[in-house]
C-alpha cells in the first residue's frame, strides 16, 4: 500500500510551489500600472509622509488593541470565565451537585426585549464544544443558533461547563448529566414534544452519546461540524488526522495530563487548531487588524475573548476521548464503552439526525462528519430497516468556526434547520440531502429547503481516493496501545509522584497561548504609556489614502508574507503525510489481509429484519390514518424523490389535520410512518391493492378521495403520480361484493436490491473484528 509515497510527496511539493508562485504573481499584479512613473518627487514625498504618519498611528492603535485583549483576558480569568453568551440566562440545574457530579450546568436563555417565546412550543437544548475553549459559541451573537430558535418562538436552554473538572469525572458522568438536563427540560415543558438537541463540534458527538444512552429523552438531533469518523479524510487535504500517528497515539495526552496534576490543559487543543493554518495564526489575523484598525478592533476583541478562554479536562476524560475517538475511531464501530462491558450504540438513537458540515472546514472535514453513517449502515436498506432518518446539509465554503458564529450562516442555514425540524419527524426512514435555495424578488431574499432522497452508497463521493488510506490508522491504534501501556507502567508513576498542583498551575500560566495575552496587558509596566499614546492617536487620526505606492508596497509585502507561510504549511503537511504513510503504511498491509479474511460476503436479509417482517404481516390491517400515510408514500415513491419545505408546509395545511399525525405523539407518528414505509418499499403492489381494506366505510373512502383532489390541485403531480392516483380512485370507487379488488394496469416498480437478501458490500473502510468474548449490553 502506498508504494509510491515518494512520488506522491513530490507531487504535493510541486503543487505547493505552484500555489505559492500563483499567490506571488497575484500580489505583483498590483504593480502593473507602475504609478510611481507618473508621480513627481513632491508627490512621492507627500505619499511617503502621509503613509508613515498613518503607519505610526495604526501601529500604536494595533498594540493598544492587543493590550486590551490582554486586559480582557485577565478580567475574564478573574471572573471565573463565565459563558460568553450574548444573552441573559438563569441557572436551572448544576451537575456539580448530582450523585455522579460533573462540571456542567443547564441554563435557560432569557429572551431579549421584543422577542417572545411560547412555553408550549418544543424547546431547544444547545450543547457547545468542550474542546479547549469555554461555552458560548452557539449564542455568541444575536444572529446565532440561540437567536434563531428564540425568534422562532422556541424556549432555549444552553448546556454550559465550568473551567475546572470535578475530580475523577468521566465522559460517562458528563453524558449522564446531559441526559438528566434533557429530563429536566422535558418536565418543564410536559405538553411539548421531546427537546431538539443541537451539538456543535465536540458537542455534536456528545449529543449523539446522549441520544444513544437515553434515546427516550431526545428529540431530533442537529450536529454541526461534528467529528464522528476521525480516520476519514482525503490525502493532501486533511493533515490534522495524521497528528495522532506522528505523535505516537495516546501517550502525549497522558503526559500532558500528568504534568498538569491530572488536568489536561485545553490550551494544547487550541494550539493544535492554530497549527493547521500558521499564516492566519502568526500573520493574517494580525495584519487584518492592523490594516483595518479603525473598524476591526471590536470584532477582534470579541472573538479573542472566547478564543483565549482555556478550560481544563480530567485525565480520564481526555484519555477516553483520545483512545476512543482521535486514535481508536471506536464510536461508529460500537466499541466506545461508557462503562465496563457497555458501549454506546448509535443504532439505539430513535430520533431524526441532521448533519451540517462544510467543504471549507479543515478541522472537521465532511468525510469525518458523514462517513460514520456508511460505517454504521453498510447499505441504504440497513439504515431504513433501523427506522432511521438522517438529513445531510453541506455548505460550500465556510470554515469550521463560521458554521457556529457566522451571522450569514445563522440567517440562512440554521434558520432553515429550525423551520424544518417539525417536518423531518414525518419523513419515512432514509438518507436525505438538504439544500437551501435562495430566491430574490423585489429586493428581498426568501429561502426554501429542498430535500432529495439519497443512498448511503453515494457517500463514497466524498472520498477522492476511496477509503483504503484509512487502513494505516489501525496500525496507529495498535502502536498507541503499546506505547500507552509502556507509559502507564514506567513513566506515569514517576511523573505523577513529582508533579504538584502549584507547579502545574505555573506551567499552565507560562503556556504560550496564555503568555502572549498577559505579557501584552497592563501587567507589563513597559506598556503603561500605551493607552495615552493610543488616545492621542485616535484624537489626531489621519488615515492615508490606499492607492499610493507606499500602501501598495505594504499590501504586496503582506501578500508575500502570507503566501510564504502558506508554502511552509503545504510543505510541512506534505512531509508529515509522507512520513505517516512511510511509518504506518507497510505495517497496515498485514492488518488489511486479516480484515479481508474476517469480513465475509455474508448476506444481509433486510426483508427478514423483525421490524420489516412485522410490518409486512399487517399489509391488510390498518385504519384511515395508515391508509392516508400509505397513499402519501406511494405517491412519493412515484415522484422524483425531492421534497420542498414550502410544498410540505402547503400539504400539511391542506391535509395535516385529516391525516391525524400532527396532533399525535411524535413516537406514535414515526411508528406509523416507518411501518407503512416498509410496506410500500417491499410490497408496493400489495400495499396499493390492500388500500380498500384499510378504509372499511364509504365515508372513509370518500375522505381519502377528497384529500387526493385537494392535493392534486396543489402538488403538480407528474405522470406516474397521476397514474397512481387514478388507480387509487378506481380501487376505492369499485363496488366489492366478496373477493378482492383486482389491480389495474398500474404498477409501482421496486427499486433495485430492495427485496429479499442482498449481498453485503465489502466495506472500503477498515473495521476491526469484533471481540465476541466481550458482552456489550445496550444502554
Amino acid at each position: 500500500m502506498h508504494v509510491k509515497v515518494t512520488e506522491v510527496y513530490q507531487e504535493r511539493y510541486a503543487k505547493a510551489m505552484q500555489r505559492y508562485l500563483e499567490a506571488m504573481r497575484a500580489a505583483s499584479d498590483a504593480w502593473s500600472d507602475r504609478p510611481m512613473d507618473r508621480m513627481s518627487p513632491l508627490d512621492l514625498w507627500r505619499d511617503a509622509s502621509s503613509y508613515w504618519l498613518d503607519f505610526t498611528q495604526r501601529s500604536i492603535l494595533f498594540w493598544d488593541t492587543l493590550r486590551q485583549r490582554g486586559n480582557n483576558w485577565i478580567e475574564h480569568e478573574k471572573a471565573g470565565k463565565p459563558p460568553l453568551l450574548d444573552f441573559d440566562w438563569e441557572m436551572i440545574a448544576d451537575a456539580r451537585i448530582f450523585e455522579r457530579p460533573a462540571n456542567y450546568a443547564l441554563v435557560r436563555i432569557t429572551p431579549p426585549k421584543g422577542v417572545e417565546t411560547d412555553p408550549e412550543r418544543r424547546p431547544f437544548v444547545i450543547i457547545d464544544p468542550r474542546a479547549g475553549h469555554g461555552p458560548g459559541i452557539g449564542g455568541f451573537k444575536q444572529d446565532s443558533q440561540v437567536g434563531v430558535a428564540l425568534k422562532a418562538g422556541h424556549p432555549v436552554y444552553f448546556v454550559i461547563f465550568f473551567p475546572e473538572p470535578v475530580p475523577g469525572q468521566t465522559l460517562a458522568d458528563v453524558s449522564r448529566a446531559e441526559a438528566e438536563f434533557l429530563r429536566i427540560v422535558g418536565e418543564r415543558h410536559p405538553k411539548t414534544r421531546k427537546p431538539v438537541v443541537i451539538g456543535n463540534c465536540q458537542g455534536g458527538w456528545a449529543s449523539m452519546l446522549v441520544g444513544a444512552l437515553e434515546p427516550d429523552l431526545v428529540g431530533p438531533i442537529v450536529i454541526n461540524g461534528a467529528p464522528m469518523s476521525y480516520w476519514a479524510g482525503n490525502d493532501g487535504e486533511n493533515p490534522m488526522r495524521y497528528a495522532g500517528g506522528i505523535l505516537g497515539g495516546t501517550w502525549p495526552a497522558l503526559l500532558a495530563s500528568d504534568l498538569g496534576a491530572d488536568r489536561f490543559d485545553g490550551a494544547h487543543l487550541v494550539e493544535n487548531f492554530e497549527y493547521l493554518n500558521p499564516a492566519n495564526t502568526y500573520f493574517d489575523k494580525y495584519y487584518t487588524l492592523f490594516s483595518k484598525i479603525d473598524t476591526e478592533p471590536e470584532r477582534f476583541l470579541e472573538f479573542e475573548r472566547w478564543w483565549g478562554g482555556f478550560f481544563l479536562m480530567d485525565r480520564q476524560e481526555i484519555k477516553w476521548i483520545v483512545e476512543n475517538l482521535f486514535v481508536g475511531n471506536n464510536l461508529a464501530d460500537g466499541d466506545a464503552e461508557w462503562s465496563e462491558g457497555r458501549a454506546f450504540d448509535l443504532r439505539a438513537i430513535q430520533s431524526p439526525i441532521i448533519l451540517f458540515a462544510s467543504l471549507g472546514d479543515n478541522i472537521t472535514p465532511p468525510q469525518q462528519a458523514f462517513n460514520w453513517v456508511a460505517d454504521l449502515y453498510p447499505t441504504t436498506e440497513a439504515l431504513k430497516a433501523n427506522g432511521q432518518v438522517i438529513v445531510g446539509l453541506m455548505h460550500k465554503s465556510v470554515g469550521h468556526l463560521g458554521i457556529f458564529v457566522s451571522g450569514a450562516v445563522a440567517k440562512r442555514e440554521h434558520t432553515q434547520i429550525v423551520d424544518l425540524i417539525e417536518y423531518i419527524e414525518h419523513l419515512p426512514p432514509g438518507l436525505y440531502g438538504m439544500q437551501v435555495e435562495e430566491h430574490k424578488a423585489n429586493g428581498s431574499v426568501r429561502y426554501d429547503v429542498l430535500l432529495t432522497e439519497r443512498r448511503v452508497e453515494e457517500l463514497q463521493v466524498l472520498q477522492k481516493y476511496g477509503r483504503k488510506d484509512e487502513l494505516p490508522f489501525k496500525a496507529v491504534e495498535a502502536t498507541s496501545e503499546t506505547l500507552a501501556a509502556a507509559y502507564e507502567t514506567f513513566v506515569h508513576p514517576l511523573v505523577s509522584s513529582v508533579v504538584t498542583p502549584t507547579g502545574a498551575a505555573v506551567r499552565r500560566a507560562m503556556h504560550p497561548q496564555r503568555a502572549q495575552r498577559w505579557a501584552v496587558s497592563d501587567l507589563n509596566p513597559f506598556l503603561w504609556p500605551l493607552q495615552g499614546m493610543a488616545d492621542m492617536a485616535r484624537a489626531n487620526r489621519v488615515p492615508a489614502k490606499g492607492d499610493g505606492p507606499m500602501a501598495m508596497m505594504e499590501r504586496w509585502t503582506a501578500a508575500a508574507t502570507s503566501a510564504t507561510w502558506g508554502l511552509y504549511r503545504d510543505l510541512r503537511d506534505a512531509a508529515v503525510e509522507n512520513t505517516f504513510f512511510r511509518i504506518y503504511g507497510s505495517a497496515s498491509v498485514g492488518m488489511a489481509a486479516d480484515d479481508k479474511g474476517a469480513i465475509a460476503d455474508e448476506p444481509i436479509d433486510v426483508r427478514g429484519a423483525p421490524v420489516v417482517k412485522e410490518a409486512l404481516a399487517h399489509i391488510d390491517d390498518g385504519d384511515p390514518t395508515r391508509a392516508i400515510v400509505r397513499t402519501a408514500l406511494l405517491l412519493m415513491k412515484a415522484g422524483t424523490g425531492r421534497r420542498r419545505l414550502s410544498a410540505m408546509k402547503r400539504a400539511r395545511d391542506l391535509v395535516g389535520k385529516d391525516i391525524g399525525l400532527v396532533d399525535m405523539p411524535a413516537e406514535a407518528a414515526r411508528a406509523i410512518i416507518r411501518e407503512q414505509s416498509y410496506i410500500v418499499d417491499f410490497e408496493p403492489e400489495k400495499a396499493l391493492r390492500a388500500l380498500p381494506k384499510l378504509l372499511r366505510t364509504a365515508a372513509d373512502r370518500r375522505g381519502l378521495l377528497t384529500l387526493l383532489d385537494r392535493l392534486e390541485s396543489q402538488i403538480e403531480p407528474n405522470a406516474k403520480q397521476i397514474d397512481v392516483m387514478a388507480e387509487i380512485r378506481r380501487l376505492l370507487s369499485e363496488e366489492e361484493i366478496g373477493g378482492e379488488a383486482k389491480a389495474g394496469p398500474i404498477t409501482v416498480t421496486l427499486p433495485e436490491n430492495i427485496t429479499g437478501a442482498v449481498p453485503r458490500p465489502r466495506p472500503s473502510a477498515p473495521r476491526r473484528p469484533r471481540d465476541h468474548r466481550r458482552t456489550k449490553a445496550s444502554p
